[in-house]
């Protein structure tokens, strides 16, 4: 049976001082990410990051980047997105890279990557943080992605630099991070355009370009430098990022990871491997807490909602790159749900404040983190629980929850301010607008609720799904464990990635939606990775790819 540890196992905690592909520089109100990718610095040594293409190692450097921007650089208003290889802005996801990792590599890359991206995108819109790419030469496929990403593209116009998205007619795959809907959704592209775009390898240069909508704009080689330098200042003008602000340092997080689970100082994990399931225990605020801004940025990044929800996030990642075999997560809280309460009270009155913006979006993100995970998740609401405000939302996020009803033990979940807004979904919605899709009225109603709700009127409200009594609750427990870790794990995938996203659409909900249906199919037909796939016979003498062109 193959193992469910990969090895080396991956981190994706890093800091700018171990970067070995980006360049992080702050000047004032603008800062440059400079991409220049050390070859031979990827994951695996079977293949060299040529013309700056990517693999996941040069993706969790770029997330790290964008996070200490929002949190270690208040004062940077404007991102300018560079090469630093001649010619070359990106080459894209290596194709190497992707036609020898395994299936669920290439999905949990594809997943990732396009986080990072949304990442960009979610500090654009709710942080003030403007991020233009200075595309100087060639950007293709994932390299015109991350340049989708950003709010401005301005490209060099010298007869050569191109944009493209070349998956389709060269590698018989998809762009796998949003590209295609980007370029409809966001930008706009006309759709016979867009389908001429994405079947050309060569890709669409200077004025047609711009002409396009693929591009903004379009400057020679010799003004290029300075015209993208006076945008960056226009931008940095309208940006509403403090003035005078001291950032807080994201330091390490310090968790230990052993053979059968991870533990951080708030988050712990326990792997089951014959079962196939993790336990995911989340601590909830212990002592004394900092109740005004001042006293928030004095603790730091080891203010507890931040300091946690940092640890979730590692976690989550952790069990989908290095636990594939793990299907099941049972999610479990410690602590007093009133301490949680009087957190999400404070976070909510200072929201104004940059910091506590930032820590609220950051603690989004994680729960969409969490959204987007193709594992099953089990939330158990026990005595000591502490399922309240921001850690319900781990039992919302969850595919069911059980809650034990025992008169001697008593066990309740409670709400607050950040469950109703400050915490959405890909969807656009909170969990408890998704969950009552059809009864919008319930959450009016439980807006205005203050009491923590015990097992019964927990199930009355239908926030929770079971409530066993003390009799039937370990084998209703263990009997749902069991039955979940049973199934086909591509079925459950499905099944959970079309129930967990109710209500309308927007372009997360689509990118995500389809890259669940079109790379997990796509990324496995022969047409892509069978012996003479399009992904295999790339760069191989032996020849062209051959395609079965029956259509379903």
């Amino acid at each position: 049976m193959e193992q469910s540890i990969v090895a080396p196992p991956i981190r994706c905690e890093t800091h700018p001082d171990r970067y070995r592909h980006w360049r992080l520089s702050c000047d004032g109100q603008v800062a440059t990410l400079t991409m220049d990718v050390t070859e031979d610095a990827g994951l695996r040594d079977d293949y060299r990051l040529k013309l700056n293409s990517y693999d996941l190692a040069v993706d969790i450097e770029l997330a790290d980047a964008v996070e200490r921007l929002r949190f270690e650089h208040p004062e940077v208003r404007v991102v300018i997105v560079r090469s630093g290889k001649d010619r070359v802005f990106c080459a894209g996801a290596n194709i190497f890279m992707l036609a020898g990792s395994s299936h669920g590599h290439k999905v949990n890359f594809c997943k990732f990557t396009n986080e990072t991206r949304n990442g960009i995108e979610d500090a654009s819109r709710h942080s003030g943080l403007r991020f233009l790419a200075a595309v100087n030469g060639i950007c293709a496929g994932g390299g015109y992605e991350l340049a989708l990403a950003c709010d401005e593209i301005f490209l060099v116009d010298d007869g050569a630099a191109s944009v493209s998205l070349p998956e389709a007619p060269l590698l018989g795959v998809l762009p796998g991070t949003g590209g295609l809907t980007r370029v409809v959704d966001k930008r706009r592209v006309r759709r016979d355009l867009a389908d001429v775009f994405s079947t050309l390898v060569e890709g669409v240069r200077g004025k047609r370009a711009v002409q396009w909508r693929l591009v903004d704009r379009a400057v020679a080689r010799s003004r290029f430098d300075e015209t993208v330098q006076a945008r960056a200042r226009d931008l940095a003008a309208a940006s509403d990022r403090p003035d005078g602000a001291t950032g807080i340092v994201l330091g390490p997080l310090g968790i230990r990871y052993g053979a059968d689970g991870a533990d951080g100082a708030l988050v712990s994990l326990r792997v089951e491997r014959q079962a196939r399931v993790a336990h995911l225990t989340v601590a909830g605020p212990s002592g004394v807490q900092p109740q005004t801004a001042d006293a928030i940025h004095a603790a730091g990044d080891q203010f507890w909602a931040l300091r946690a929800f940092r640890e979730l996030d590692a976690m989550l990642l952790h069990l989908r790159l290095n636990e594939p075999l793990i299907g099941t997560v049972v999610v479990r809280t410690a602590g007093d749900g009133d301490a949680v309460r009087a957190v999400d009270a404070t976070l909510a009155s200072l929201a104004g404040d940059w910091l506590v913006r930032e820590i609220l979006h950051f603690m989004k993100r994680t729960l969409k983190r969490l959204d987007l995970t193709a594992k099953s998740f089990i939330a158990l609401v026990e005595p000591g629980s502490c399922f309240a405000g921001c850690l319900f939302e781990l039992a919302l996020a969850s595919d069911r929850i059980y809650m034990l009803d025992d008169e001697t033990r008593p066990t309740t979940v409670a709400l607050s301010p950040l469950n109703f807004g400050p915490l959405p979904m890909s969807n656009g919605l909170t969990r408890l607008d998704t969950r009552f899709l059809g009864e919008p009225q319930l959450v009016a109603d439980l807006a205005e609720e203050r009491e923590p709700f015990d097992p019964l009127s927990a199930m009355d409200a239908g926030l929770v799904t079971f409530a066993p009594d003390e009799i039937d609750w370990d084998d209703e427990v263990r009997l749902a464990i069991e039955a979940r870790a049973a199934m086909s794990p591509d079925a459950l995938t499905g099944l959970e990635a079309n129930l967990r996203f109710a209500g309308p659409e927007t372009i997360e909900t689509k990118i995500f939606g389809r890259l669940t249906a079109w790379q997990n199919w796509i990324f496995q037909r022969p047409n892509a990775v069978g012996e003479r796939g399009a992904l295999r016979a790339f760069g191989n003498a032996s020849g062209r790819a051959e395609f079965d062109y029956t259509r379903t």
